[in-house]
């Protein structure tokens, strides 16, 4: 075949491609050079448009070669948010670059943090990152190495600690002064610095850094000194055992890029970077995209990005941002891309969607229009949680099957159940109705938090194991890999029974599992012996006490009575685990006796175990596939408003909308309320992000960041429910129970409860889908 009659095959499939695709996606495939920006409303078929977008600018790329007679060997780099997400851009790619007659090359797919490791590691001289090495973590509150730097930290600066110590009327009572040291080093002080080191780590901002900002901040703790102090702490431990963290890659990738040589390395093997999921990039990951996709200045200097050359298209929803309270991620980065290339004319729009019936989307736009305007009436001065963008119906002849399907049963069915207990009879029975009707549906219960999901699995397992339908919890692989962390809180307690740190992480694993109740665990943990072994001058314990101190005495005496080699299967029962944890745990006491073998002994079994739970190398057991098996037919999922995000199913029930919940509110811990009302970690996050924001120019004190912090949380909690709400195609199922537990600790614990304020905004515009439950419950 003759070079014109390629060129004139290929165009012609191109064209193919383009004409099934939206007027939103076609923008994306036209792109053949510069900046821009997609913002995309739920459902719109972002990846699809990604997908056939980057096979039009690969083939272009083809077009190009075949011209000139030059072979390019520069690639498309496609970035996503997740190894899933990654998985299935890739696939669908590759099926459009068959549609072409095209090679399934020219591109790679990467997460953001695979794709700067990948930069990092090609260049470890630049990078400092050596990976044969280092080892990687990923670290949390309770983190050796964060727990490490809180112990130093404390020794390094007894007169900031003693400030944070006396908090609020403090009468140097020996007791109490026990109890805030407890709380202050294994909750307040690890809590700040784990979220301070990632918050600032993630943009660029070191230690020195933070503390001149600390400087311009007025407050009688300095939380951001105290912050600086932390983190400062971190960083030479991570040094010092040769240890790196996701942030350390993007960081790393920075540092190669700033080299001229390795940049246009680097540089001639991309002709364009594509990102999805744009709103939930950092600052430094935002910075890394824009060098990787700058042309080269006139005045050569290619660190210095001029953005009017970048051959960058970044896709995503400022609306869907639900990462930001939790994570570094902040929309603001993706906003002011879509804000700039707005004004170049480098903005597109993908605002119809065919996922959802138009009641539901009529629903979710009423609830972003509803948030809105009430928050302009009352916060002025605050960016709304919305960008004003709504979703439209596809049209007539859009190519999608079934697009905005036909509703079932009203479409949109709203719910005041009397109590919880009530609205697990009207979910299980609707359930079962749909699934009679249609076996190969999909349906899946959003909850806000897993608790919710696993007091809910344990309600409706009976009934539908008497329906034959498969329910599946999704929460419950996430309290599988937790097994090794609780292993080992219980064994370091049993190998030193009198150490509070140690007493304090058990009892936290056993009111977790909820074999103990809810209480004041700080106190207990102080006084270890006269906690285990009361004198008959101590003062009497409660019956709840009682119940806890009874089953850590069971604990070390099994230590005594068994062999090592059956202690963690007997914590395991313990616990009360279930099938998959106990299979789990069973894993775990293989590859930990594997590890002992020659030296059995209680010292070599918690040096096992301590390596894979700060390795994060240990896989718990799963039986299904996850992602995959979220939306399987015929299956109803349990799973968290955050983890259903990308995914939709027929049938989607939104039970428990409640406004403690969402839009809620910051809970301040009452064992940490001595320092104030608000906590020290989410005012140091909003003085972080307002000094970013701002240059360093203004710090807010203390009250002024928790109200930031506050409006962030919330603003975001009702993004997370629009989320939520678009995830279903044929019904969406919401309900506020009148009687519900403040906490889902105490799920038995009910209490009046009011409605989230947006679904009672639903109830009177939707007046008709209000479900009569007298009929319903015949």
């Amino acid at each position: 075949m003759n070079y014109e009659l390629a060129v004139s095959k290929l165009r012609e499939n191109i064209n193919k491609i383009r004409e099934s695709l939206r007027p939103g996606q076609t923008q994306m495939a036209d792109w053949e050079t510069g900046p821009l920006a997609v913002s995309a409303v739920p459902g719109a078929g972002k990846s699809t448009g990604m997908a056939a977008a980057a096979a039009i600018a690969i083939a272009r790329q083809y077009e190009d070669s075949v011209n000139t007679g030059k072979n390019y060997r520069r690639q498309l780099v496609v970035v996503t948010f997740t190894r899933s997400a990654a998985a299935n851009l890739k696939l669908k790619i590759r099926d459009k670059l068959k549609e072409l007659s095209l090679p399934q090359t020219g591109f790679v797919v990467y997460t953001l943090h695979g794709l700067a490791l990948n930069i990092a590691s090609r260049h470890p001289d630049l990078s400092g990152l050596h990976l044969d090495e280092v080892k990687l973590i990923t670290p949390n509150q309770s983190h050796r190495f964060i727990r490490i730097a809180v112990e130093q930290w404390i020794n390094d600066h007894p007169a900031l600690y003693r400030r944070l110590l006396e908090g609020q009327q403090f009468d140097g009572e020996e007791t109490e002064k026990l109890r805030r040291q407890s709380v202050l080093r294994t909750e307040v002080l690890p809590d700040l610095a784990y979220t301070v080191i990632h918050e600032a780590k993630s943009s660029g901002i070191l230690p020195e850094k933070l503390y001149l900002w600390s400087e311009k901040s007025q407050d009688p703790y300095q939380i951001l000194r105290i912050a600086a102090g932390l983190y400062e702490q971190y960083q030479k431990i991570m040094k010092l055992q040769d240890f790196i963290d996701y942030d350390d890659m993007i960081l790393g990738a920075l540092q190669v890029l700033q080299n001229n040589s390795a940049l246009q390395v680097e540089k001639n093997k991309i002709f364009a970077v594509f990102e999805d999921e744009a709103q939930d990039s950092s600052q430094l990951q935002t910075q890394l995209l824009e060098i990787l996709a700058s042309e080269k200045n006139e005045n050569g200097d290619e660190n210095n990005v001029n953005k009017s050359k970048l051959n960058l298209v970044r896709v995503g929803d400022p609306n869907q941002a639900i990462n930001s309270t939790f994570t570094p991620a902040d929309p603001i980065y993706f906003r002011e891309f879509c804000e700039n290339c707005h004004v170049n004319q480098r903005l597109a729009t993908m605002n119809q969607a065919g996922r959802s019936s138009r009641i539901i989307i009529d629903a979710a736009n009423f609830a972003l229009e509803w948030v809105n305007s009430h928050w302009l009436a009352t916060n002025k001065n605050r960016q709304t949680p919305f960008l004003s963008q709504k979703i439209e119906a596809v049209s007539v002849d859009d190519p999608q099957p079934d697009a905005n399907p036909v509703p079932v049963g009203k479409g949109l069915e709203l719910y005041s159940p009397r109590d919880i207990h009530h609205t697990v009879e009207l979910i299980s029975q609707r359930v079962v109705e749909l699934f009679k009707e249609n076996s190969q549906a999909s349906a899946a219960v959003l909850v806000r938090e897993n608790r919710q999901g696993r007091w809910l699995a344990e309600a409706l397992e009976p009934i539908f194991k008497e329906h034959k339908i498969k329910l599946h919890d999704v929460g419950e692989q996430e309290r599988r890999s937790h097994v090794p962390q609780e292993i080992l809180s219980l064994l370091q307690f049993c190998d030193r029974p009198h150490s509070p740190d140690y007493l304090k992480a058990t009892l936290e694993v056993l009111v977790q599992r909820q074999l103990i109740p809810t209480q004041d665990i700080n106190t207990l943990a102080i006084l270890p012996e006269e906690f285990l072994y009361p004198g008959p001058l101590a003062t009497p314990q409660t019956e709840t006490v009682q119940k806890a101190a009874h089953l850590c005495r069971s604990l070390l005496r099994a230590r005594l009575e068994l062999p090592l080699y059956q202690i963690i299967s007997f914590l395991a029962l313990t616990l009360k685990y279930d099938q998959a944890e106990l299979a789990t745990a069973d894993k775990l006491a293989e590859r930990v006796n594997l590890q002992m073998f020659g030296n059995n002994s209680m010292v070599t079994m918690l040096s096992a175990l301590s390596e894979i739970v700060n390795s994060e190398r240990f896989e718990a057991v799963d039986t299904d596939n996850l992602e995959e098996q979220y939306t399987k037919k015929g299956q109803l999922t349990i799973i968290t408003m955050h983890k259903a995000k990308g995914l939709d199913w027929d049938y989607v029930f939104l039970p428990f909308l409640h406004e403690n919940l969402i839009p809620g509110s910051f809970w301040v811990p009452p064992q940490s309320q001595f320092l104030g009302d608000f906590t020290l970690s989410e005012v140091a996050r909003a003085q972080i992000r307002a000094a970013l924001h701002q240059k360093g120019e203004n710090i807010p004190n203390i009250s002024q960041a928790w109200e930031d912090a506050k409006y962030l949380k919330m603003a975001e909690e009702y993004r997370l429910l629009y989320v939520a709400m678009t995830r279903a195609k044929k019904l969406l199922w919401m309900s506020a129970a009148q009687q519900a537990p403040f906490t889902w600790s105490k799920p038995n614990n009910l209490q009046a409860s009011s409605p989230c304020p947006v679904f009672a905004a639903l109830k009177r515009q939707f007046s008709e889908n209000v479900m009569n439950l007298a009929v319903v419950s015949k």
